[in-house]
């Protein structure tokens, strides 16, 4: 579980997945995650997609086991993470690398194919928007008149599990994966989750769309509490993307289907790669 350590800058934790063939080079294939969640959260992914690909699973700065050296308030943002991003790169040799970001790691894997795209060999998105939109951000206050009240009153632990219900998961799911999905977003530190609520309550990624040049794969739930909105201005605007919607219009597709996201991102970067993932 190596630690990149940089003077001056954050401390990033990420973990490498291989069950590669030790004599082929592998490609490496990016997982980066969402608002307020870690590397831990495509642990149902790694089956899949290990045995083809060299699989990297960074924290964001301040989540997850990437520590909190830096205050959150001044050192949260896009072009800090899209840096993080470029260093975890370089780290693994700096040749280019799958992509695949969920909800706002999608945001940033946007950034990046736009403005760097000879860092990336494909680019997924799972259930990423363009911006956060405000009916989105006033269902995160609940019931408080902020998005970051709601997060001082309940604490990390407390305002997943409100979120959970309004936005992420349909009646009827497992009780145990609420759970597991609440108790390690509670890992949070509330300070940092709030200072980067600031950040992705303000993005917008609308204007980098056409830049993108590198193969994109979208997976999104179908009319989707959170990305319906926008997901016609994503598949209108990114050239070329192939968009295949889940059944299902709740946000949390990487943990409520992650055999059928992970095997459309697997089978995507291998034909890009002219490699074939089935073995006799």
């Amino acid at each position: 579980m190596p630690f990149l350590k940089r003077g001056g800058k954050p401390t990033l934790h990420y973990v490498i997945d291989d069950c590669t063939d030790p004599w082929r080079n592998a490609p490496y294939l990016i997982l980066q995650h969402g608002y307020g969640r870690s590397g831990v959260f495509w642990r149902s992914w790694v089956p899949y997609l290990a045995r083809y690909y060299r699989v990297v699973r960074p924290d964001l700065r301040g989540l997850g086991r990437s520590p909190l050296d830096f205050d959150p308030h001044v050192g949260m943002g896009v072009e800090g993470f899209v840096e993080d991003l470029v260093a975890i790169m370089d780290a693994l040799g700096g040749a280019p690398v799958h992509y695949c970001g969920e909800s706002l790691g999608g945001i940033l894997g946007i950034v990046v194919a736009a403005e760097m795209p000879g860092r990336l060999r494909t680019l997924s998105l799972v259930a990423a928007p363009v911006t956060i939109p405000k009916a989105t951000q006033q269902a995160f206050g609940c019931g408080h008149a902020s998005w970051q009240e709601a997060l001082r009153a309940l604490g990390s632990k407390g305002w997943s599990i409100a979120v959970n219900a309004a936005t992420r998961f349909p009646p009827g799911t497992d009780p145990g994966l609420l759970q597991w999905y609440a108790d390690e977003m509670g890992k949070s530190d509330v300070e940092a989750l709030i200072a980067l609520s600031r950040v992705a309550s303000k993005v917008d990624v609308s204007g980098y769309l056409a830049r993108v040049q590198v193969p994109t794969l979208g997976l999104y739930p179908t009319a989707g509490v959170v990305t319906g909105f926008e997901e016609e201005q994503i598949r209108r605007s990114i050239p070329g993307i192939r968009i295949v919607n889940l059944p299902t219009r709740f946000h949390a597709i990487q943990v409520l289907m992650p055999a059928t996201c992970a095997i459309e991102v697997l089978h995507f970067a291998a034909q890009h790669d002219g490699i074939s993932c089935r073995e006799p």
